[in-house]
């Protein structure tokens, strides 16, 4: 079999070959996040079939941080940025509701269902209905897992997704919607990127905002796909799915995200050379298998047209 190759920067590169990994389910998960107002990170994994129970829409695909100051509360900064305290405690890892100035937080709020629970419901029966997960769930609403539910009452379910109805035979011509994806139909900016990681294989295509996921063993070595400044790196914890991740900020105003590492090798602030190491593949967060989730914001992702792959 040829080998394929990729043009970025002015050079051809390998593309990537597959990697060994035994899990049968690779490589997949936690892509689902955008960016609302230059403020905050978004799961973009909304319902497929309606909008009407959508909380929020992304407006903008930038990232920030916001800085804990002397006087602050989760209450505050939950109505500053119109997002619920829970939201904020869930995409931090918060414990006990405890902040302190100095701490930076990711506001990250959230796309997902408000949902009626029913007589006979779980935290898992819920999950399967709506495609999310139960732990999620659970650390989302503030809720011990494996918890009975209480009758009557509303949760979100993050990431949720509402099934649409079965396409009439008659009507043929009739297209079933398909998940959001967002980001996508940014500047092809040629070889300005970089591959993120040497080698591995592509197991997931476009989903959610503008990422591609690459199975790789962990302790794969992760590369900035371009020079720039660190503006989040985040060593520990769930962080709505993404686990371990960074973002970096670039010269040129993009954006480009790396999640599910198993460590991060820089700091928020850092500046980094284009193929400096910067992080390592993991499968933290939300996901089945080692890889990298990666993003790009503000422009084509180059990994887009890439083939999903299989595993041998």
């Amino acid at each position: 079999m040829a080998t394929q190759v990729l043009a970025l920067n002015s050079q051809t590169l390998p593309l990537l070959a597959p990697a060994v990994n035994i899990d049968p389910n690779p490589a997949k998960g936690g892509g689902g996040i955008t960016v609302v107002d230059g403020t905050a990170l978004l799961p973009e994994e909304g319902p497929s079939g309606t909008a009407a129970d959508i909380e929020e829409w992304p407006t903008s695909s930038q990232v920030s941080v916001y800085v804990v100051r002397t006087g602050d509360t989760l209450s505050q900064i939950a109505e500053m940025y119109n997002v619920s305290v829970n939201t904020i405690i869930w995409s931090n890892d918060i414990a006990g509701g405890v902040i302190r100035p100095g701490d930076s937080l990711v506001i990250l709020p959230i796309t997902g269902i408000k949902h009626t629970v029913a007589k006979g419901e779980t935290l898992s029966s819920v999950a399967k209905k709506f495609n999310s997960d139960a732990t999620e769930i659970a650390q989302y609403n503030g809720l011990e897992a494996g918890a009975p539910l209480a009758v009557g009452v509303s949760i979100i379910i993050p990431h949720g997704e509402i099934a649409a109805a079965p396409t009439p035979a008659k009507s043929s011509k009739t297209k079933v919607p398909s998940a959001p994806l967002y980001g996508a139909g940014g500047p092809d900016l040629g070889g300005y990127f970089v591959l993120p990681i040497a080698s591995g294989i592509i197991t997931q295509g476009l989903h959610g905002y503008n990422g591609v996921d690459i199975g790789a063993p962990k302790g794969t070595d992760i590369y900035a796909a371009a020079s720039g400044i660190v503006l989040v790196a985040r060593r520990s914890g769930w962080n709505g799915g993404y686990g371990i991740y960074l973002v970096i900020q670039h010269d040129n105003g993009t954006q480009t995200l790396y999640s599910h590492a198993s460590k991060v090798l820089v700091s928020a602030g850092d500046r980094v050379a284009q193929g400096q190491t910067i992080a390592l593949v993991g499968a933290t967060g939300l996901a089945t298998g080692n890889h990298l989730h990666f993003e790009v914001r503000g422009a084509k992702n180059p990994l887009s047209n890439l083939p999903v792959g299989t595993l041998e």
